[in-house]
């Protein structure tokens, strides 16, 4: 067994361990976080005032046809529920299951 070498330990004032650093790459890889908003889509909302739908959709590299096959209706239809500020909570999550994410990562 390998003991890690990049962790800093912090001792406590009796001299006891309290704390132990690890990089954050290493805290990621161990605790993956499903529940954050990447940075970009953030960024395709606020710079090109898309809806929290449109920038998934674009994040993911998707056009609204492909999204609209996988949800089973029209790209028509389709345009219309990514344009609306927030669409039905069951079209939400068909939407996000189509993107292969938490609705409650369009809810913001």
């Amino acid at each position: 067994m390998s003991t890690p070498t990049n962790v800093q330990i912090i001792n406590g004032p009796d001299g006891t361990p309290a704390f132990v650093v690890i990089p954050y790459a290493d805290y990621v890889a161990t605790h993956p976080r499903e529940d954050l908003v990447p940075n970009e889509v953030v960024g395709y909302m606020f710079k090109d005032g898309l809806t929290p739908v449109g920038a998934w959709r674009k994040h993911l590299g998707l056009t609204q046809a492909e999204v609209a096959s996988r949800i089973g209706i029209t790209q028509a239809a389709y345009a219309q529920q990514e344009a609306a500020s927030k669409p039905r909570k069951s079209t939400r999550a068909k939407i996000a299951e189509a993107f292969g994410i938490s609705a409650d990562l369009l809810d913001l």
